[in-house]
């Protein structure tokens, strides 16, 4: 019995009391309006006589009754959700094994696992709002909402979401690779939902919102295999050029980095894995069915790549090779000195590494062979009047 009731209860009797005092004053004579006093003396009584008759036993039980639901509910709310981030870590880190077992692509992988986590996060609050009582349709009703109206406020936000899956798509750049995006430059570290992590040689991390990352215009110096250092080397006037030349040329021919000629020529023999029909067997005999699906079709991706890779190869070999032997020639004539410019290829890996050592390599040798490295001068003619 709630306190609408009661106070229903006392009112009809108070209507009731009033009634009887009118229609007694009614049969003894003329009508007499009951005074105040007599209803405010009668008002009391009809109180007293429904509160005496409430039930308190049955209000304290079914109210008794409410807070223990209640507090079952929240209990089980509060269980529900342990037990949900449990799961949803579980989820998390053996959907992370696998694609790392699968050899899954680093940038999708990092992407998809953010969002999984937020899509279940998301599901998991809706299902403790649903254990709580809260009728879960009107929730998300007003969740769509708002989230109507919080993605036009955070434009942005949702254009670098976007951004992000245009990236994954299109992938102009994955995780390892080493990118140049205005005055940013970096390894890329994660794809995330909205951002990508890079971090520099000097172990910064930059983090650049997708949006500007999918428009803009960035220079991926990990794309290709295969790369073109450049020297320039500044000798005296009157030196050996020639001399010069094959001194450099000889440099870069001992160098097993640099390309000799064709970079088919230069890229190391890759060893097929093979495995022996037996032993295949019977490792497939041992596996439940849906670890063979997933061999399965583990296996016929390989094999598509394979098929792929085979036929690029025999494209190329029709191609006429492209000649990416070294180049050193005389670039420009200087003030003080002849500039020679020196251009060869290495493996992508390999560009600092070479670099830096055939600087030094050219720094040590061309004084041996007799040539010079010019400092800057300026010849002055004194012309005498006399």
């Amino acid at each position: 019995m709630t306190l609408f009731t009661i106070l229903l209860q006392s009112t009809q009797a108070a209507t009731g009391t009033a009634s009887s005092i009118a229609s007694s004053a009614g049969e003894s004579g003329p009508a007499v309006v009951a005074s105040p006093d007599s209803l405010s003396l009668a008002a009391p009584t009809a109180w007293a006589a429904t509160v005496k008759g409430f039930d308190w036993s049955g209000a304290f039980t079914a109210l008794s009754t409410q807070a223990v639901s209640f507090c079952l509910r929240v209990v089980a709310a509060i269980v529900l959700f342990f037990i949900g981030k449990f799961i949803i870590n579980k989820i998390h880190a053996v959907t992370r094994a696998v694609m790392i077992k699968r050899d899954f692509d680093r940038s999708l992988a990092t992407f998809l696992l953010s969002l999984i986590r937020f899509v279940l996060l998301f599901l998991l609050i809706v299902s403790v709002i649903g254990v709580l009582g809260i009728e879960t349709s009107s929730f998300i009703a007003i969740f769509a909402s708002a989230g109507v109206a919080i993605g036009m406020a955070l434009s942005g936000t949702l254009q670098n979401f976007a951004g992000g899956v245009l990236i994954l798509l299109l992938k102009p750049y994955k995780v390892g690779d080493y990118i140049v995006f205005g005055e940013y430059k970096g390894f890329v570290k994660e794809i995330q939902i909205f951002h990508t992590i890079l971090t520099t040689y000097n172990n910064d991390r930059i983090i650049i919102p997708n949006g500007g990352l999918s428009t803009g215009a960035l220079n991926n110096l990990s794309s290709e295999a295969y790369r073109r250092l450049e020297w320039r080397v500044s000798i005296s006037y009157g030196d050996d050029v020639s001399a010069a030349r094959n001194a450099i040329l000889s440099l870069l021919d001992n160098d097993s980095r640099i390309v000799k000629q064709y970079v088919e020529d230069h890229e190391p023999a890759q060893p097929a894995a093979s495995t022996s029909p037996s032993a295949a067997a019977g490792e497939e005999t041992q596996r439940s069915w849906w670890k063979r699906l997933l061999h399965w079709l583990h296996l016929s991706k390989a094999k598509a790549t394979e098929w792929k890779a085979q036929q690029q190869a025999d494209i190329e070999s029709r191609l006429p090779k492209k000649d990416y032997s070294p180049v050193v020639a005389v670039e420009s004539l200087a003030d003080s000195s002849v500039v020679l410019v020196v251009r060869a290829w290495c493996a992508t890996p390999d560009y600092w590494s070479v670099l830096y050592a055939i600087n030094e390599q050219i720094y040590t040798t061309l004084p041996a062979h007799g040539i010079n490295f010019p400092f800057p001068q300026l010849d002055v003619h004194v012309r005498s009047n006399g």
